[in-house]
C-alpha cells in the first residue's frame, strides 16, 4: 500500500514547539513507516521524517512572514494532487481545502477532522461528504450533519514522556495563550490554591495575553514560553497536576494525554472531549468552575500516577492510532464502507 500523508505547512512537521496538526501527521507517518508501508509526506522542506518527503514550501509560513499563507497552501495542496495517482491512498491532515479537489482525482483520500475553527467550515465538508472518507478524534467532536468512517484518537510516542512517580510541586498550563484555553482562569486556580503556576506556550492572543496574563506573573505565577519535546517531558513530569480549564468544546487536546503520560493527572473543565480522556477520580478530575477545580485539587495525592501512564499508553499511543488507520485505510480499499 501507497499512502501520501497531507500535513499543514502552518509549523514544520514534526513542530519544533507548537503545531499540534503537524505532530499528529508526523506521528501517523512515522508510525507507517515503522510498520513497514510506503509512505510519502508532503509538508515543509525542513521536515524531519523517515519517509519520503515532498515538499514545494521550504519553511513554515508561521515561521517566515514574508509567506503569504494561502499562496503556499494552495501550491502545497495542489502539488500533492498532482501526484496523486502514485497513490494507493491519500491522508488528509490539511482540514477542508484538500476536498475541493477530491473530484478532481481517482485516488480515494481520508480526511481526519482535527476540529471545526467555525460552524461555516461544515458545508465544505457536506459537499463531499458523499465522495470522501472523514474521521473525527474523538465522538465528542462529530458533527451530526456529517457520516464518519471511525473515531480515531490523536496517538503520541510514548517513548517520548517519562513516568514520574513522586507528586510535584508545582501546577503547570500547558497550552496556546488564548481565551479558549482557560490561561487566565489557570492564574485564578493556581491563586486560591495557593500553589506555584508555570505557563508554558505559544501567545496566539496577544492582546489577552497583555490583559489576562502578563498583569499577574510574579515570582509564583511563571511564563517560560514555548517548551520543546524534552522541556515539555520535564515541565509535566515535575509538575503536581495540569490545569486545563479550557472554555471550548476541546476536539481532543494532545497535552492532556501528554500529562497522563508522565503520570501527571489533569484537572480540567468538563467540556469537548474531556470526558473521553479523563477517568474521574483515577486520571484526573472534571471539574465546572474554578471553585470546583481548587477543591479538586487537594485529591490529587489519591491518583495513582502508574495508572495515569497505563491508561494513556492503553488509549493514546501512537501504536494504538496506527493500527485504527490502517483499519480504516483497508475498510475504505476493500469496499467494505460504507
Amino acid at each position: 500500500m501507497k499512502i501520501a500523508v497531507l500535513a499543514p505547512i502552518c509549523w514544520r512537521t514534526p513542530p519544533r514547539h507548537y503545531g499540534p496538526w503537524e505532530q499528529v501527521a508526523s506521528n501517523i507517518t512515522e508510525g507507517l513507516v515503522k510498520r513497514g508501508f510506503d509512505v510519502t509526506l508532503f509538508a515543509t522542506g525542513d521536515s524531519l521524517t523517515r519517509a519520503k518527503l515532498k515538499y514545494i514550501c521550504e519553511r513554515p509560513y508561521e515561521e517566515d512572514k514574508t509567506l503569504d499563507p494561502k499562496v503556499w497552501e494552495c501550491l502545497h495542496i495542489a502539488h500533492m494532487m498532482e501526484c496523486a495517482d502514485e497513490f494507493d491512498i491519500i491522508h488528509n491532515n490539511y482540514d477542508f481545502l484538500p476536498l475541493t479537489y477530491s473530484r478532481l482525482i481517482n485516488t480515494p483520500m481520508v480526511t481526519t477532522i482535527h476540529g471545526f475553527s467555525s460552524p461555516r467550515i461544515i458545508p465544505v465538508f457536506k459537499q463531499y461528504n458523499d465522495h470522501s472518507w472523514f474521521v473525527s478524534i474523538s465522538n465528542a467532536d462529530r458533527s451530526p450533519e456529517l457520516e464518519y468512517v471511525a473515531t480515531v484518537y490523536n496517538g503520541i510516542n510514548v517513548a517520548g514522556f517519562t513516568l514520574k512517580e513522586a507528586v510535584g510541586g508545582y501546577l503547570l498550563y500547558f497550552g496556546r495563550i488564548h481565551p479558549d484555553k482557560g490561561t487566565h482562569e489557570a492564574i485564578q486556580i493556581a491563586k486560591k490554591f495557593n500553589m506555584r503556576l508555570i505557563i508554558s506556550g505559544f501567545i496566539q492572543d496577544q492582546r489577552y495575553y497583555e490583559k489576562k496574563v502578563r498583569p499577574f506573573l510574579n515570582d509564583k505565577i511563571v511564563y517560560v514560553g514555548n517548551s520543546g519535546p524534552e522541556k515539555r517531558d520535564t515541565l509535566l513530569g515535575h509538575a503536581y497536576a495540569l490545569l486545563h480549564p479550557i472554555n471550548f468544546a476541546e476536539p481532543f487536546g494532545l497535552s492532556v494525554a501528554e500529562s497522563m503520560l508522565c503520570g501527571t493527572p489533569v484537572v480540567a473543565f468538563n467540556k469537548g472531549s474531556m470526558p473521553e480522556l479523563i477517568v474521574q477520580g483515577k486520571t484526573g478530575f472534571l471539574v465546572d468552575t474554578v471553585d470546583e477545580a481548587v477543591s479538586a485539587l487537594k485529591n490529587i495525592r489519591q491518583i495513582d500516577r502508574k495508572y495515569c501512564r497505563r491508561w494513556a499508553e492503553r488509549h493514546f499511543s501512537q501504536e494504538k492510532m496506527v493500527d485504527d488507520y490502517i483499519e480504516v485505510y483497508h475498510k475504505i480499499l476493500d469496499n467494505n464502507y460504507p
